[in-house]
Order: structure tokens, then C-alpha cells, then sequence
């Protein structure tokens, strides 16, 4: 298993638009890419930032993962992503050390393929993994 870097920091807001005000204008951060998934019910911006990036997501519906998350805990980190080199013997190495995985198959995600380990198993962070293709 060889985790290459941080590949994003993920942050949900309430409204995508608002956010950007202080990402985008205050902080001067430029935005490379906004785009709905959905599959996964959320609308997302990308703000890089050296060798990482900042994602803001807004959910698209109460109902959705992201939408519950906003409702029970309010704005602030979702999740830290992990870039690897190759998912799935990433998740094999993690399931055989007894890791808590959320999934333990790869999905489609913005970028690559991508699979999350449960905030339980994690010290209360959830960890998203991505495979870039």
C-alpha cells in the first residue's frame, strides 16, 4: 500500500455559490471545475492549492449522504482523501489488517476510483481513497 499525497481536503456548505465568495473571492483561490454528480446527488467545486486541492460540496437534495451529513452536523470537513497508486490492493491490504471500510469495491468518483474508510475506524475522520485515472 503507498499513499502518494493529500489529493483534496472536502468541505461542505449549505449553498456552493456563498462559499465561493470566501474561497474563490476573499481568499483568491481559483476555481478549476464545478460540475454535478448525480450518481452521488452532489454538486461540487474544485479550488487548487499547491499539490492538493480544496473540494466544497453541496448536497442536491435533503435525502442525499451529503444532505443528511449537512442536516445532523451542519458545514464544516467532510472528508480527507488519500490519492493511491492502485485501489483495490489498497483496500485488500486494509481489509486484511482489519480496517473498517465503508466500501470495499471501487466507485466512480470525479477523477478516478474511489473508496471511503468509516470515521469509526479512523479516529472520527472519514478517509476517502481515489485512484486518479
Amino acid at each position: 500500500m503507498s499513499i502518494k499525497k493529500i489529493d483534496h481536503i472536502a468541505i461542505v456548505v449549505e449553498e456552493l455559490e456563498r462559499a465561493l465568495g470566501v474561497y474563490r473571492d476573499a481568499l483568491g483561490m481559483a476555481v478549476t471545475d464545478v460540475r454535478e454528480m448525480p450518481e452521488q446527488d452532489v454538486k461540487m467545486a474544485f479550488l487548487p492549492t499547491g499539490d492538493s486541492e480544496i473540494e466544497l460540496l453541496e448536497p442536491l437534495s435533503a435525502e442525499s449522504g451529503i444532505g443528511r451529513y449537512l442536516a445532523k452536523r451542519g458545514e464544516g470537513l467532510h472528508h480527507i482523501c488519500l490519492e493511491v497508486d492502485d485501489i483495490e490492493a489498497t483496500l485488500a491490504d486494509l481489509k486484511a489488517k482489519g480496517a473498517q471500510l465503508i466500501d470495499e469495491t471501487p466507485k466512480q468518483g470525479a477523477y478516478g476510483r474511489i473508496a471511503f474508510i468509516h470515521p469509526k475506524g479512523a479516529h472520527g475522520v472519514l478517509i476517502e481513497l481515489v485512484e486518479r485515472t
